[in-house]
């Protein structure tokens, strides 16, 4: 079973999956409380079955993923086994990405690489401020090398978090480890590795849009914010130079894409740019289509 292109209106790059069978969380349970008192999102979390369901009943297909951040947080993820073996399960709308801690090192390098061969994953998710590290230091040049040598894409988050905040010291998380300047060094090292940078990049919109524009191994997810808070230039670059480069997601449970939908229709996008951003582009760049 796999993803029919032609009974899907659109590919959801960004969908977080924060629970599994067992009831383990992605984040400890007063990180989780926080940030759901900060998005204000009465969505509840899904395991990945809820979430196939709740996508196949849109007509749309998701990228579902968790984040490990074992070392930062003191608090293991839930299961990215659960997670991949669930969305095989259900081929017809989820895309599994998995995630490594990469403050473990070579033991890092060892499960991305199991991931992928074992498990069947597509691609990686990465938050260098809930994570803790610097994507450009050398020490994570052998996991940038390793996920390069096994050609499937990362995905890493950009700008602002609503991990952490409002609380004091931002639960400890540093904004700048996510500054998608940090990108441009690994896309300039790593030229083989797909890097998606997530969200708009607030506030640093205009580097991600450059290193967009400059290095073809770039593209920008949309996730994170509706569409009626996107800044001027994001639009212009999504309407036209960079309209191959802009994929649909939306950040499930902090913002659903009957939101992002509807807010984006206000924006009135050309027919053609709406398909490229909403399906076509992500088919490409995760080899659903030719």
């Amino acid at each position: 079973m796999t993803i029919d292109l032609n009974a899907i209106s659109a590919i959801d790059m960004h969908a977080h999956v924060h629970i599994d069978g067992s009831g383990r969380t992605a984040s400890p349970p007063q990180l989780t409380a926080a940030m759901a008192a900060y998005f204000g999102s009465s969505e509840p979390p899904r395991t990945v079955e809820q979430t196939a369901q709740y996508y196949r009943e849109r007509g749309m297909a998701a990228v579902v993923f968790t984040i490990d951040a074992t070392t930062n947080l003191g608090h293991a993820p839930n299961s990215i086994d659960d997670l991949v073996a669930g969305a095989h399960r259900n081929a017809d709308v989820l895309i599994p990405f998995g995630s490594v801690d990469p403050l473990q090192g070579e033991a890092a390098v060892e499960e991305a690489q199991r991931q992928v061969t074992e498990l069947g994953v597509r691609g990686f998710k990465f938050h260098p401020s809930v994570q803790g590290f610097d994507p450009s230091a050398e020490e994570f040049t052998p996991l940038w090398s390793a996920i390069e040598q096994l050609q499937v894409p990362i995905l890493v988050h950009t700008g602002q978090t609503g991990a952490g905040a409002g609380t004091p010291g931002g639960w400890g998380f540093r904004l700048s480890l996510s500054n998608p300047m940090l990108l441009d060094d690994v896309a300039a090292r790593h030229p083989d590795l797909q890097i998606i940078m997530a969200h708009p990049s607030v506030p640093w919109q205009d580097e991600a849009i450059s290193i967009a524009t400059h290095k073809l191994n770039t593209w920008i997810d949309l996730s994170g914010w509706s569409p009626k808070y996107f800044s001027p230039a994001l639009v212009r670059a999504a309407r036209t130079y960079l309209k191959h480069k802009m994929l649909f997601g939306t950040d499930l449970p902090a913002l659903t894409p009957d939101r992002w939908l509807r807010d984006f229709d206000g924006l009135e996008f050309p027919d053609e740019v709406r398909a490229m951003i909403l399906k076509d582009n992500a088919a490409r760049l995760l080899g659903l289509s030719s």
